[in-house]
């Protein structure tokens, strides 16, 4: 059992939906990325997403890509991503990194999944690697005890997301909007579907991410997902901040809402 399986294992006896935190390493620096990460644990993040700065974030939206750009000037490479899930990890939550595939590709599939695994990291999102095309991470990612987390959208068909679900391990990453990530006024009325629809192929945990900004919408999500993953409203945490110590705060605050909204629903 990973320590992600451990993790909804411990929600579900709660009866509560998991909280999902992401931060891009690097933004707005190595050292600040850590102190946001750990801030956002003591709020009450159960699981952390470490981003992987990317030069073409085609699937992120502006706050994001925003954020990566910084972290990327600032000179963040792969191995000092590798140094904030470490850091992350020693916080006690599950660690995964959030990358696009080719990144991945050019440091080397098997060197990333030992380095991952030395640093304490649980697993792996990528939002552009199909099932289909992961033979190589698969395997690697069984050799070094890594999970995989694979995404699927509302235009999934049924079949795709049977496939995916049997692909995947730790959780299944519903993306409840079609379009780029970042905070929303309302959450995804597709979300329930999506979830829905998963839930006649899979048992497997369901995590679902893009929109949520606040504790009354985590809740929303909470009543019908395992997890409650957001990440453009924590990184305006630090975009809007005066300074550090505001945005810790800033983010800290967030992460106790969050928190908050998702033990007010009894998940079913």
């Amino acid at each position: 059992m990973t320590t992600i399986d451990e993790l909804f294992v411990r929600t579900r006896a709660e009866n509560r939906a998991a909280l999902v935190g992401y931060l891009p390493a690097g933004f707005p620096s190595k050292e600040l990325s850590i102190k946001a990460i750990e801030a956002m644990v003591e709020g009450g993040v159960d699981l952390v997403e470490v981003g992987l700065p990317y030069s073409d974030p085609v699937m992120d939206g502006p706050t994001i890509q925003a954020a990566a750009d910084q972290a990327l000037r600032a000179g963040t490479r792969t191995t000092d991503v590798i140094d904030v899930v470490r850091a992350s990890a020693a916080t006690g939550a599950p660690t995964v990194v959030m990358t696009y595939w080719n990144p991945v590709e050019r440091f080397g599939v098997n060197r990333f999944a030992e380095a991952l695994a030395d640093a304490g990291g649980a697993g792996l999102i990528t939002p552009d690697l199909i099932p289909d095309e992961a033979a190589e991470w698969i395997a690697a990612s069984e050799q070094y005890g890594l999970d995989r987390i694979f995404l699927v959208a509302p235009s999934s068909t049924d079949a795709r997301l049977a496939m995916t679900a049997d692909a995947a391990s730790g959780f299944v990453y519903a993306t409840a909007v079609m379009g780029v990530t970042g905070a929303r006024e309302q959450t995804s009325s597709l979300g329930p579907e999506l979830v829905a629809r998963l839930r006649q192929v899979t048992d497997k945990p369901v995590g679902v991410g893009l929109g949520v900004s606040n504790g009354d919408q985590a809740r929303e999500v909470a009543a019908f997902a395992d997890a409650v993953i957001v990440g453009s409203a924590l990184v305006r945490c630090l975009l809007d901040a005066e300074d550090e110590s505001a945005g810790l705060e800033a983010i800290r605050r967030l992460a106790q809402d969050l928190r908050a909204g998702v033990e007010r629903t009894q998940i079913t």
